[in-house]
């Protein structure tokens, strides 16, 4: 966070200077090397998901908005048996009126275990925990996590600060942590 203040922060924030562009920057590798990278990668994510020699199929549910927790359940488990590896939720569905979050999970992670049942392979759903809070996100993650879901995703609007402590949560808990735009 710090690179990025003193980058956005000062010298775009320069008034003598009326339009500025960043093209291309060079980052020192001894800074590098104090991030940790990612918990896991596409390695752990086909050991986990047990698909190798061929690319992952994966889907967002649509539409996005407007379903109940029931039928979004339904297209979870009708996408997972046609042949999709995995789906995800959007973006958009966090919990609202018609879909709350905590029944969106319940019959998604439903909708996952029939799949597994009817097809014998092993399938997934990357649950959205973005929430206003920290402390939401922690509840969203820890109950996706007791539903056996072996990742969740956070949309990456929740900034940096948030982003790395929801890395270091997947990492705790063994979870893979996918971001979205």
């Amino acid at each position: 966070a710090n690179l990025t203040a003193s980058i956005i922060g000062n010298v775009f924030g320069f008034k003598a200077v009326k339009a500025l562009r960043l093209e291309d920057m060079r980052i020192p590798v001894a800074y590098l090397k104090t991030f940790q990278g990612p918990a896991t990668g596409v390695v752990v994510e086909r050991e986990r998901m047990d698909k190798f020699g061929r690319p992952f199929l994966g889907a967002t549910v649509k539409p996005k908005l407007g379903l109940s927790g029931k039928n979004y359940g339904r297209v979870v488990y009708e996408g997972l048996k046609g042949g999709l590896d995995f789906l995800k939720d959007d973006e958009n569905i966090n919990s609202q009126p018609f879909m709350r979050w905590k029944e969106r999970f319940l019959y998604s992670m439903e909708g996952v275990n029939r799949s597994i049942a009817a097809t014998g392979e092993i399938k997934g759903h990357y649950m959205n925990v973005t929430a206003a809070t920290m402390e939401d996100m922690y509840e969203r993650a820890e109950f996706a996590k007791q539903l056996g879901t072996v990742i969740i995703m956070i949309d990456l609007v929740i900034g940096y600060t948030a982003i790395q402590t929801m890395g270091v949560w997947a990492r705790k808990n063994d979870m893979i942590l996918h971001l979205h735009r």
